[in-house]
């Protein structure tokens, strides 16, 4: 066989998987550039089921979803404040201020639900009673340590709870045993490790950890629930992607979700 044969079958075999492979360059890159990458700032209530949930919105969209976890009062200031980013998940009075400040894209609030106060040990440690709002403050009293996120912060359930032990009397008793907790990593840490006694934080993030255990949600005439939603920031640069998060969270498989993990309807 000639070397001029075997020219003209490379050319044949080679060229024509060698323009197909550059004809799917373009269509590659246009659609990697298709998904958006949403940056979301959010209360770490709904970290949990957001864990979950997102692979499969981004699957499902080819969008890419970047959260920024704190406390919820502390994203709504930085909304207010006009820090960028495309959706806020925040209690519903924040959301509400950020309706009425402009801060929000009309039309696309969701309410996702509430969660409840709940008190969490260490994994195998005794669980106080807590079954009545006398045995909870026996508890209280009886406590070595208790320990909630910074107030500060905008945490809401520290914010509640100083209000809590003021109207119980018992303020004075539990401030020298307060641990406020600074760092996001030590509000479960430092209970898993012995270092604070009992610890308190929204149910929907106790039910998540596997190194502590959930005594229990506070009691009902002292409970205190706190309702979260969603919504697009006016001042998103990808909108349609922001709109198809909310409502893929608004679908019946992802309020199933919420529902499932420490979430009552809103």
């Amino acid at each position: 066989m000639g070397t001029d044969h075997l020219s003209r079958v490379a050319e044949q075999v080679v060229c024509p998987r060698l323009m197909l492979a550059v004809a799917w360059v373009p269509l590659c890159i246009h659609i990697a550039a298709s998904g958006a990458e949403i940056k979301v700032l959010a209360g770490s209530a709904i970290q949990p089921v957001m864990e979950v949930l997102t692979p499969k919105f981004e699957q499902q969209t080819g969008h890419r979803v970047v959260f920024d976890w704190g406390a919820a009062g502390g994203m709504a200031e930085r909304v207010q404040r006009g820090e960028k980013a495309d959706l806020a998940v925040v209690t519903g009075p924040q959301m509400n201020s950020l309706l009425a400040a402009g801060k929000i894209t009309p039309g696309t609030r969701l309410d996702l639900g509430k969660t409840g106060v709940g008190l969490f040990v260490r994994k195998g440690a005794p669980k106080p009673d807590i079954g009545s709002v006398e045995s909870f403050r026996q508890t209280m009293l009886a406590a070595k340590s208790i320990g909630y996120n910074d107030p500060a912060a905008g945490a809401p359930v520290s914010i509640y709870l100083i209000g809590l032990f003021e109207k119980m009397g018992i303020a004075d008793r539990m401030t020298p045993k307060t641990v406020v907790f600074k760092q996001r990593t030590e509000r479960f840490g430092a209970v898993a490790r012995g270092d604070v006694e009992i610890g308190f934080n929204q149910l929907s993030e106790i039910v998540a950890v596997p190194a502590v255990d959930l005594v229990g949600p506070l009691p009902p005439p002292i409970q205190n629930y706190t309702a979260f939603s969603i919504a697009a920031l006016s001042s998103t640069e990808h909108p349609e992607a922001a709109r198809a998060l909310v409502e893929f969270l608004s679908a019946p498989d992802s309020v199933a979700a919420f529902r499932g993990r420490g979430f009552e309807a809103p």
